[in-house]
């Protein structure tokens, strides 16, 4: 399920971007660790679950120039993958600066970086053994390979009960075990992994739910409301649910720790796990703005980041009998409900990112 295209997604989530700039260090962490490359070989890094690269292009920009300046000579190969349906074009317009002021990038910075791209998910080994030494991801690997199962009465996990539950909660545990395994085939011994993903902190927060009103629940509400006013059925709200999984931090760190799993066996180690929030910048600009933004103001720039990356949820989740055109009114009227809310009474409405930031090494 691809983030809305046509740069949309970098231009409307610079929470996302805030998270990975933060994090910016773990990067160049992993530069520091990784063996000089052998025999001419260039070093290697991927970016897993791209988007349009915009978020993470600082980041990896940085990463290149403490590439360069420990190897100099060694060429750069840089990979960005998501699936198929992606806009990579809008990828490869940002990494080539066409779609901000300066057309400064790190491909016209540094010289000997070479890109390229992949449109295949993140579920399976994607680049051939050993020959990464640095993956990266960041608000991706949440998303799940597949839905298991339709939730009756939510549109995500963190609502879901019983045996939907447990059906979110299992594929969610195998895909990470799939998840890992292929990154530790990929990785070089010595090789790095960092990921910033999206998880349940210790205090039992997650995305949109950090002590306000809580997002996910309001999505719910509202895509309900329209079943019950016969705007999409009772079937297409049913049919509406997120293939994501918010794991704990002892869901991601166990397949590191257990020595019996395939990923420990695989020489994958874990180097470090924190949890961390970071705070919803349209949210902070509005309480920065001290009256001076109005509420309506507020969440006319609010909304839209919640757009970027849940909108084809709600898509999807309409009859494909209904005209395109019908599915994208049905979905406006959708967030014109959430704006309209948020307008009326603006407290508690915020999109802290809460994750889960994991380093890990390939042994050897």
């Amino acid at each position: 399920m691809a983030m809305k295209g046509g740069g949309y997604y970098s231009e409307r989530t610079r929470g996302a971007k805030d998270v990975i700039d933060n994090a910016s260090g773990m990067l160049l962490d992993a530069v520091d660790q990784i063996s000089p490359p052998r025999g001419g070989q260039p070093v290697t890094l991927a970016d897993f679950g791209a988007a349009d690269g915009g978020t993470s292009q600082e980041a990896i920009r940085a990463c290149v120039s403490k590439i360069r300046s420990r190897f100099s000579e060694s060429q750069i190969q840089i990979t960005y993958t998501d699936l198929p349906n992606n806009d990579f074009s809008a990828l490869f317009r940002n990494l080539l600066g066409y779609n901000q002021e300066s057309q400064e990038t790190y491909l016209a910075e540094f010289d000997n970086v070479f890109v390229n791209a992949c449109g295949i998910g993140f579920h399976q080994q994607l680049l051939p053994d050993e020959s990464l030494d640095i993956g990266f991801s960041a608000t991706a690997m949440h998303y799940l390979s597949e839905k298991p199962c339709t939730i009756d009465n939510h549109v995500h996990m963190v609502g879901a009960t019983g045996e939907p539950a447990k059906a979110f909660s299992d594929q969610a545990a195998q895909n990470w075990l799939d998840i890992l395994v292929a990154r530790a085939k990929e990785l070089r011994p010595g090789g790095q992994l960092v990921m910033l993903n999206f998880g349940i902190d210790e205090q039992g927060r997650y995305l949109g739910n950090t002590g306000g009103v809580n997002m996910f629940n309001t999505f719910a509400t509202l895509w309900k409301q329209m079943s019950q006013e016969e705007v999409i059925s009772d079937a297409e709200f049913k049919n509406t649910a997120f293939p994501q999984y918010y794991r704990t931090i002892d869901e991601f760190c166990a397949p590191l720790r257990d020595e019996t799993s395939p990923v420990f066996k695989a020489g994958l180690r874990l180097v470090s796990a924190h949890t961390g929030v970071v705070r919803c910048p349209y949210r902070r600009a509005y309480d920065e703005a001290g009256g001076a933004m109005s509420a309506r103001e507020f969440a006319v720039s609010y909304i839209p980041t919640l757009r970027s990356w849940s909108e084809a949820v709600f898509l999807s989740g309409l009859d494909s009998n209904r005209t395109l055109e019908d599915r994208h009114a049905i979905v406006d009227t959708f967030y014109k409900r959430y704006e309209d809310l948020v307008a009326l009474e603006p407290a508690g409405h915020a999109m802290d990112y809460v994750h889960c930031y994991l380093a890990m090494r390939k042994a050897g």
